[in-house]
Protein backbone atom coordinates (compact mmCIF):
# COMPACT_ATOMS: atom_id res chain seq x y z
CA UNK A 1 0.00 0.00 0.00
CA UNK A 2 1.32 3.71 -0.99
CA UNK A 3 1.29 6.25 1.66
CA UNK A 4 1.18 10.33 1.08
CA UNK A 5 2.69 12.70 3.78
CA UNK A 6 1.77 16.46 3.91
CA UNK A 7 3.97 18.88 6.06
CA UNK A 8 2.83 22.29 7.02
CA UNK A 9 5.61 24.35 7.17
CA UNK A 10 6.02 26.43 10.29
CA UNK A 11 9.14 28.48 11.35
CA UNK A 12 10.01 26.64 14.29
CA UNK A 13 7.80 23.09 14.32
CA UNK A 14 6.21 21.30 11.54
CA UNK A 15 3.25 19.70 11.62
CA UNK A 16 3.66 16.19 9.52
CA UNK A 17 0.71 14.01 9.00
CA UNK A 18 0.64 10.35 6.96
CA UNK A 19 -1.60 8.50 5.04
CA UNK A 20 -2.65 5.71 3.68
CA UNK A 21 -3.85 4.84 -0.08
CA UNK A 22 -8.06 5.10 1.53
CA UNK A 23 -7.24 8.09 3.03
CA UNK A 24 -6.84 6.99 6.59
CA UNK A 25 -4.37 8.59 9.27
CA UNK A 26 -1.15 6.44 9.79
CA UNK A 27 1.16 8.74 12.01
CA UNK A 28 1.20 12.17 12.80
CA UNK A 29 3.98 14.51 14.83
CA UNK A 30 5.65 17.98 15.16
CA UNK A 31 8.81 17.77 13.82
CA UNK A 32 11.78 20.55 13.95
CA UNK A 33 11.47 22.68 10.65
CA UNK A 34 15.22 21.26 9.68
CA UNK A 35 15.99 19.17 6.87
CA UNK A 36 17.93 17.03 8.74
CA UNK A 37 15.44 16.53 11.24
CA UNK A 38 12.88 15.72 8.73
CA UNK A 39 14.73 13.22 7.00
CA UNK A 40 15.55 11.36 10.53
CA UNK A 41 11.16 11.40 11.11
CA UNK A 42 10.62 9.90 7.67
CA UNK A 43 13.70 6.83 7.83
CA UNK A 44 12.31 5.99 11.02
CA UNK A 45 9.14 5.75 9.85
CA UNK A 46 9.00 2.41 8.66
CA UNK A 47 6.80 2.62 6.07
CA UNK A 48 7.71 3.48 2.20
CA UNK A 49 5.99 6.91 1.95
CA UNK A 50 4.98 7.61 -1.92
CA UNK A 51 5.28 11.52 -2.14
CA UNK A 52 5.93 14.24 0.17
CA UNK A 53 3.66 17.55 -0.02
CA UNK A 54 5.05 20.69 0.83
CA UNK A 55 3.08 24.16 0.47
CA UNK A 56 4.61 26.51 -1.75
CA UNK A 57 6.67 29.37 -0.04
CA UNK A 58 10.82 30.35 0.86
CA UNK A 59 11.20 27.79 3.91
CA UNK A 60 9.63 25.25 1.87
CA UNK A 61 12.28 25.76 -0.89
CA UNK A 62 15.18 24.75 1.52
CA UNK A 63 13.25 21.44 2.77
CA UNK A 64 12.58 20.50 -0.34
CA UNK A 65 15.81 20.33 -1.86
CA UNK A 66 16.90 18.40 1.51
CA UNK A 67 14.52 15.93 0.81
CA UNK A 68 14.95 15.68 -2.27
CA UNK A 69 18.57 15.19 -1.78
CA UNK A 70 17.80 12.48 0.87
CA UNK A 71 16.06 10.21 -2.26
CA UNK A 72 12.67 10.91 -1.15
CA UNK A 73 9.90 12.35 -3.81
CA UNK A 74 8.99 15.75 -2.45
CA UNK A 75 6.16 18.01 -4.20
CA UNK A 76 5.91 21.56 -3.58
CA UNK A 77 2.21 22.81 -4.05
CA UNK A 78 0.37 25.51 -5.67
CA UNK A 79 -0.50 27.92 -2.87
CA UNK A 80 -3.64 29.11 -4.56
CA UNK A 81 -5.00 25.45 -4.89
CA UNK A 82 -4.15 24.25 -1.04
CA UNK A 83 -5.86 27.18 0.31
CA UNK A 84 -9.15 26.59 -1.84
CA UNK A 85 -9.20 22.92 -1.04
CA UNK A 86 -8.58 23.60 2.68
CA UNK A 87 -10.93 26.51 2.71
CA UNK A 88 -14.00 24.31 3.43
CA UNK A 89 -13.20 23.96 7.12
CA UNK A 90 -14.24 25.55 9.70
CA UNK A 91 -11.52 25.12 12.48
CA UNK A 92 -8.17 26.02 10.81
CA UNK A 93 -5.14 24.51 12.52
CA UNK A 94 -1.65 23.26 11.46
CA UNK A 95 -2.31 20.01 12.21
CA UNK A 96 -5.45 20.07 9.93
CA UNK A 97 -3.26 22.02 7.60
CA UNK A 98 -0.74 18.89 7.19
CA UNK A 99 -4.24 16.33 6.96
CA UNK A 100 -5.14 18.00 3.53
CA UNK A 101 -2.28 18.22 2.01
CA UNK A 102 -1.70 14.68 2.85
CA UNK A 103 -5.19 13.85 1.30
CA UNK A 104 -4.50 16.41 -1.97
CA UNK A 105 -1.52 14.30 -2.75
CA UNK A 106 -3.50 11.21 -2.22
CA UNK A 107 -6.64 12.23 -4.61
CA UNK A 108 -3.62 14.04 -7.12
CA UNK A 109 -5.57 17.35 -7.06
CA UNK A 110 -2.78 19.42 -6.82
CA UNK A 111 -0.29 21.30 -9.52
CA UNK A 112 3.54 20.77 -8.61
CA UNK A 113 5.83 24.14 -8.33
CA UNK A 114 9.11 24.31 -9.57
CA UNK A 115 11.78 24.65 -7.47
CA UNK A 116 14.40 27.18 -8.13
CA UNK A 117 17.98 26.32 -8.66
CA UNK A 118 20.59 27.50 -6.27
CA UNK A 119 21.69 30.28 -8.75
CA UNK A 120 18.68 31.31 -9.68
CA UNK A 121 17.47 32.02 -5.70
CA UNK A 122 20.72 33.91 -5.22
CA UNK A 123 19.97 36.47 -7.98
CA UNK A 124 16.63 36.64 -7.33
CA UNK A 125 17.93 37.59 -3.59
CA UNK A 126 20.42 40.62 -5.33
CA UNK A 127 16.68 41.79 -7.07
CA UNK A 128 14.50 41.88 -4.46
CA UNK A 129 17.09 43.41 -2.42
CA UNK A 130 18.09 46.12 -5.17
CA UNK A 131 14.06 46.86 -5.35
CA UNK A 132 13.91 47.01 -1.37
CA UNK A 133 16.84 50.02 -1.83
CA UNK A 134 15.29 51.75 -4.58
CA UNK A 135 11.46 51.95 -3.13
CA UNK A 136 13.01 53.33 0.40
CA UNK A 137 15.53 56.07 -1.35
CA UNK A 138 12.48 57.45 -3.24
CA UNK A 139 10.43 57.37 -0.27
CA UNK A 140 13.35 59.57 1.72
CA UNK A 141 13.10 61.68 -1.29
CA UNK A 142 9.41 62.09 -1.33
CA UNK A 143 9.47 62.37 2.37
CA UNK A 144 11.98 65.06 2.09
CA UNK A 145 9.45 67.18 -0.66
CA UNK A 146 6.37 66.73 1.79
CA UNK A 147 8.53 68.55 4.77
CA UNK A 148 9.66 71.41 2.75
CA UNK A 149 6.87 71.79 0.89
CA UNK A 150 5.11 72.48 4.47
CA UNK A 151 6.77 75.31 4.83
CA UNK A 152 6.40 76.74 1.69
CA UNK A 153 8.99 75.67 0.00
CA UNK A 154 9.34 73.54 -3.82
CA UNK A 155 11.76 71.61 -4.79
CA UNK A 156 10.77 71.02 -8.43
CA UNK A 157 12.08 69.46 -10.96
CA UNK A 158 16.15 68.22 -9.98
CA UNK A 159 18.58 65.60 -11.02
CA UNK A 160 19.64 62.60 -8.89
CA UNK A 161 22.88 64.43 -8.84
CA UNK A 162 21.88 68.10 -7.74
CA UNK A 163 18.92 66.57 -4.90
CA UNK A 164 20.76 66.95 -2.39
CA UNK A 165 22.45 70.28 -2.82
CA UNK A 166 18.69 71.63 -3.67
CA UNK A 167 17.71 70.77 -0.59
CA UNK A 168 20.26 72.05 1.69
CA UNK A 169 19.55 75.43 -0.48
CA UNK A 170 16.23 75.70 0.66
CA UNK A 171 16.87 74.51 4.19
CA UNK A 172 19.22 76.81 4.71
CA UNK A 173 18.64 79.55 7.27
CA UNK A 174 16.38 77.31 9.11
CA UNK A 175 18.11 75.49 11.94
CA UNK A 176 15.15 72.39 12.82
CA UNK A 177 15.24 71.85 8.64
CA UNK A 178 18.82 72.08 8.44
CA UNK A 179 18.83 69.56 10.99
CA UNK A 180 16.11 67.07 9.72
CA UNK A 181 16.55 67.00 6.23
CA UNK A 182 20.93 66.79 6.76
CA UNK A 183 19.81 63.39 8.67
CA UNK A 184 17.68 62.39 5.71
CA UNK A 185 20.45 63.35 3.53
CA UNK A 186 22.83 61.35 5.15
CA UNK A 187 20.68 58.33 4.95
CA UNK A 188 19.91 58.91 1.01
CA UNK A 189 23.92 59.02 0.90
CA UNK A 190 23.97 55.16 1.86
CA UNK A 191 20.71 54.08 0.69
CA UNK A 192 21.93 55.31 -2.97
CA UNK A 193 25.43 54.11 -2.63
CA UNK A 194 24.11 50.68 -1.66
CA UNK A 195 21.48 50.43 -4.46
CA UNK A 196 24.38 51.46 -6.69
CA UNK A 197 26.75 48.81 -5.38
CA UNK A 198 23.85 45.71 -6.41
CA UNK A 199 22.44 47.52 -9.23
CA UNK A 200 26.19 46.95 -10.46
CA UNK A 201 26.35 43.33 -9.10
CA UNK A 202 23.43 42.91 -11.61
CA UNK A 203 24.83 44.58 -14.49
CA UNK A 204 27.70 42.74 -14.03
CA UNK A 205 25.64 38.99 -13.94
CA UNK A 206 24.06 40.11 -17.09
CA UNK A 207 26.79 40.78 -18.92
CA UNK A 208 28.48 37.59 -17.86
CA UNK A 209 25.48 35.80 -18.76
CA UNK A 210 24.48 34.69 -22.83
CA UNK A 211 20.84 33.80 -22.58
CA UNK A 212 20.07 37.56 -20.62
CA UNK A 213 22.43 39.11 -23.33
CA UNK A 214 20.38 37.35 -26.57
CA UNK A 215 17.21 38.64 -24.50
CA UNK A 216 18.28 42.03 -24.84
CA UNK A 217 18.27 42.08 -28.31
CA UNK A 218 14.21 42.01 -28.52
CA UNK A 219 12.91 45.52 -28.34
CA UNK A 220 12.40 47.37 -24.66
CA UNK A 221 13.97 44.47 -23.41
CA UNK A 222 16.88 45.80 -21.24
CA UNK A 223 18.96 44.21 -18.21
CA UNK A 224 16.71 44.28 -15.59
CA UNK A 225 13.82 42.23 -17.40
CA UNK A 226 16.36 40.12 -18.72
CA UNK A 227 17.58 39.01 -16.04
CA UNK A 228 14.14 38.99 -14.00
CA UNK A 229 12.50 36.83 -16.53
CA UNK A 230 15.61 34.42 -16.33
CA UNK A 231 15.81 33.66 -13.04
CA UNK A 232 11.88 33.25 -12.97
CA UNK A 233 11.78 30.85 -15.33
CA UNK A 234 14.90 29.25 -14.65
CA UNK A 235 14.55 26.52 -16.83
CA UNK A 236 12.64 27.05 -20.04
CA UNK A 237 12.01 23.77 -20.62
CA UNK A 238 9.47 23.46 -17.79
CA UNK A 239 7.23 25.09 -20.25
CA UNK A 240 5.79 23.06 -22.37
CA UNK A 241 4.37 26.01 -25.25
CA UNK A 242 5.92 29.45 -25.28
CA UNK A 243 1.99 30.79 -24.89
CA UNK A 244 1.84 28.79 -21.51
CA UNK A 245 4.07 31.47 -19.91
CA UNK A 246 1.75 34.48 -20.01
CA UNK A 247 -0.29 32.73 -18.15
CA UNK A 248 2.26 31.29 -15.37
CA UNK A 249 2.52 35.45 -15.27
CA UNK A 250 -0.82 36.24 -14.81
CA UNK A 251 -1.32 37.84 -18.21
CA UNK A 252 -4.21 36.41 -19.74
CA UNK A 253 -7.66 37.69 -18.38
CA UNK A 254 -10.21 35.63 -15.69
CA UNK A 255 -12.92 33.95 -16.65
CA UNK A 256 -16.26 32.77 -14.68
CA UNK A 257 -18.62 31.04 -16.27
CA UNK A 258 -21.83 29.26 -14.52
CA UNK A 259 -25.05 28.39 -16.13
CA UNK A 260 -25.93 31.29 -18.24
CA UNK A 261 -23.63 33.62 -16.58
CA UNK A 262 -20.41 34.21 -18.28
CA UNK A 263 -17.61 36.77 -17.60
CA UNK A 264 -14.15 37.60 -18.67
CA UNK A 265 -12.88 40.21 -16.26
CA UNK A 266 -9.29 41.90 -16.31
CA UNK A 267 -5.80 39.99 -16.02
CA UNK A 268 -5.25 36.94 -13.38
CA UNK A 269 -2.24 38.79 -11.77
CA UNK A 270 -1.35 35.08 -10.46
CA UNK A 271 1.99 34.25 -10.36
CA UNK A 272 5.43 36.43 -9.64
CA UNK A 273 4.07 39.77 -9.77
CA UNK A 274 8.05 41.01 -10.37
CA UNK A 275 7.84 39.33 -13.48
CA UNK A 276 4.82 40.85 -14.36
CA UNK A 277 5.84 44.51 -13.78
CA UNK A 278 8.99 43.92 -16.14
CA UNK A 279 7.50 42.33 -18.90
CA UNK A 280 4.43 45.12 -18.87
CA UNK A 281 7.09 47.74 -18.48
CA UNK A 282 9.27 46.08 -21.82
CA UNK A 283 5.99 46.34 -23.27
CA UNK A 284 4.82 50.37 -22.75
CA UNK A 285 8.79 51.38 -23.73
CA UNK A 286 8.11 49.57 -26.84
CA UNK A 287 4.68 51.35 -27.46
CA UNK A 288 5.30 54.73 -25.61
CA UNK A 289 9.31 55.46 -27.06
CA UNK A 290 10.60 55.84 -30.45
CA UNK A 291 12.14 52.50 -31.01
CA UNK A 292 13.65 50.40 -34.23
CA UNK A 293 10.58 49.38 -36.21
CA UNK A 294 9.74 45.98 -35.84
CA UNK A 295 6.81 43.48 -36.69
CA UNK A 296 6.25 43.19 -32.81
CA UNK A 297 5.71 46.42 -32.50
CA UNK A 298 3.25 46.46 -35.97
CA UNK A 299 1.00 44.02 -34.18
CA UNK A 300 0.89 45.77 -31.51
CA UNK A 301 -0.09 49.12 -32.67
CA UNK A 302 -2.76 47.23 -34.67
CA UNK A 303 -4.25 45.83 -31.33
CA UNK A 304 -3.90 49.15 -29.81
CA UNK A 305 -5.98 50.74 -32.76
CA UNK A 306 -8.78 48.38 -32.11
CA UNK A 307 -9.13 47.90 -28.37
CA UNK A 308 -7.20 51.01 -27.12
CA UNK A 309 -3.16 51.13 -25.19
CA UNK A 310 -4.08 50.22 -22.40
CA UNK A 311 -5.12 46.64 -23.09
CA UNK A 312 -2.36 46.41 -25.93
CA UNK A 313 0.54 47.13 -23.62
CA UNK A 314 -1.26 43.93 -21.50
CA UNK A 315 -1.49 42.02 -24.99
CA UNK A 316 2.23 43.22 -26.01
CA UNK A 317 3.44 41.93 -22.48
CA UNK A 318 2.30 38.67 -22.81
CA UNK A 319 3.59 38.41 -26.04
CA UNK A 320 7.05 39.29 -25.00
CA UNK A 321 6.46 36.40 -22.35
CA UNK A 322 6.14 33.68 -25.38
CA UNK A 323 8.99 35.28 -27.09
CA UNK A 324 11.37 35.81 -24.72
CA UNK A 325 10.56 32.19 -23.96
CA UNK A 326 11.01 30.88 -27.48
CA UNK A 327 14.23 32.45 -28.08
CA UNK A 328 15.47 30.91 -24.91
CA UNK A 329 14.59 27.47 -25.71
CA UNK A 330 15.40 27.56 -29.58
CA UNK A 331 18.63 29.79 -28.89
CA UNK A 332 17.53 32.08 -31.66
CA UNK A 333 18.06 35.56 -32.69
CA UNK A 334 14.87 38.22 -32.23
CA UNK A 335 13.28 38.33 -35.80
CA UNK A 336 12.82 42.12 -36.66
CA UNK A 337 10.24 41.68 -39.58
CA UNK A 338 10.37 42.53 -43.19
CA UNK A 339 10.58 45.81 -42.63
CA UNK A 340 13.03 46.35 -40.86
CA UNK A 341 15.11 44.95 -43.26
CA UNK A 342 14.16 46.51 -45.74
CA UNK A 343 14.86 49.80 -43.65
Amino acid sequence: MEYYAGIDVSLKDSSVCVVDGGGKIVREAKVASEPEALIAWFGGLGLEVARIGLEAGPLSQWLHAGLSEAGFEAVLLETRHVKAALSAMTVKTDRKDARGIAQLLRMGWYRPVHRKSPGAQEVRALLVGRKLLQSKLRDVELSIRGILRGFGFKVGEVSKAKFAARIRELAAGHEMLETVTGAMLTAREGLLAEFMRLHRRMLAIVRADEVCRRLMTVPGVGALVSITFRTAVDDPRRFSSSKAVGAHFGLTPKRYQSGETDVTGGISKVGDAMVRTALYEAANAVLSRPTRFSALKRWAMEVARRRGLKRAKVALARKLGSVLHRMWADGTEFRWGKEAQAA
